[in-house]
């Protein structure tokens, strides 16, 4: 497969009068959240403990949660599936038990009997929230404790532990994160931004896994690669985004070409037909933050 010539990755900028954006890459491994238990208000804070097999939607969990009345940390240790979190305080063996239970995850089968397997190993104490639809910014769940059972929730629309933030930090005291509108693979850097008429537009180029799960489809692949141009109004309110892709997995676009300009802030591609695409072309102009595609 051609790569695509690092030029790309320079750092050009287009100022825009006396304004500045700037793209700050920050991986979170931890997580504060904030809930009830039983009707009381708790605090929980999880750290990112590792990959149970090989996808980053299915990972190790530990931490703890407290009570906010009463301030005690109570140690947690459990898995994260796909938006699932089963949670798990084992009292005076929480350390034997979270580890006997991590020996015993190893495989996405074996994630799917998370609740079974701890629940061999007698938890004092499980909060589990498993529900598939949840509501706006709170995800319920339930609280089990000597065979008893009461509702549980996080007061939180994303409940994932490791996040792959890309913050755009914008003019006006603005700031907004690529995890919450365009996906959560981050991988974004920043080549230019630019006003017009209609307001002002970022170019980013980006480099990023197809896939979170290295076992499914395309997820041992070179990832998705190509340009985003984002659209905000003259005050910097955000609007939408584009997308154009140079090379992808999941499309199956690959041997893309660059042509040579004499300009280096116009950089051409030409993108083979594929299985979902017809060929077409890329112009991106980093003075204007744009980018034409052409048949």
């Amino acid at each position: 497969m051609k790569k695509l010539l690092t030029i790309v990755l320079l750092p050009l900028f287009v100022l825009c009068f006396c304004q500045k954006v700037e793209l700050k890459a920050v991986k979170d491994s931890s997580q504060i959240f904030k809930g009830e238990v039983a009707g009381m208000p708790v605090t929980l804070q999880l750290y990112f403990a590792g990959i149970a097999d090989c996808s980053l939607y299915q990972y190790f969990v530990e931490g703890w949660y407290s009570y906010d009345k009463y301030q005690k940390k109570i140690p947690l240790t459990g898995i994260y599936d796909y938006g699932k979190l089963y949670l798990y305080h084992f009292g005076n063996k929480q350390k034997k038990n979270s580890e006997l239970l991590k020996d015993q995850i190893t495989s996405p089968q074996k994630v799917e009997k998370t609740a079974e397997i701890a629940q061999a190993l007698f938890p004092k104490e499980s909060i589990v929230f498993d529900q598939d639809h949840p509501k706006e910014n709170t995800i319920s769940g339930n609280f089990y404790l000597d065979k008893k059972v009461q509702p549980a929730a996080l007061f939180t629309g994303n409940n994932m532990i490791y996040r792959l933030n890309n913050y755009l930090i914008l003019p006006n005291n603005k700031k907004i994160n690529t995890f919450d509108f365009i996906n959560k693979h981050g991988g974004n850097q920043l080549i230019s931004y630019a006003s017009g008429e209609n307001g002002n537009r970022i170019l980013l180029y980006f480099e990023h896994s197809s896939n979170f799960n290295a076992c499914g489809r395309c997820g041992a692949s070179e990832g998705e690669k190509g340009y985003r141009v984002l659209y905000f109004t003259k005050d910097w309110n955000y609007k939408n985004y584009e997308e154009f892709l140079t090379e992808s997995c999941l499309e199956n676009i690959y041997d893309t070409t660059e042509t040579k300009s004499q300009d280096r802030k116009i950089l051409k591609y030409k993108i083979k037909k594929s299985s979902s695409t017809a060929a077409y072309g890329l112009t991106v102009d980093v003075k204007s933050a744009s980018v034409i595609r052409s048949k």
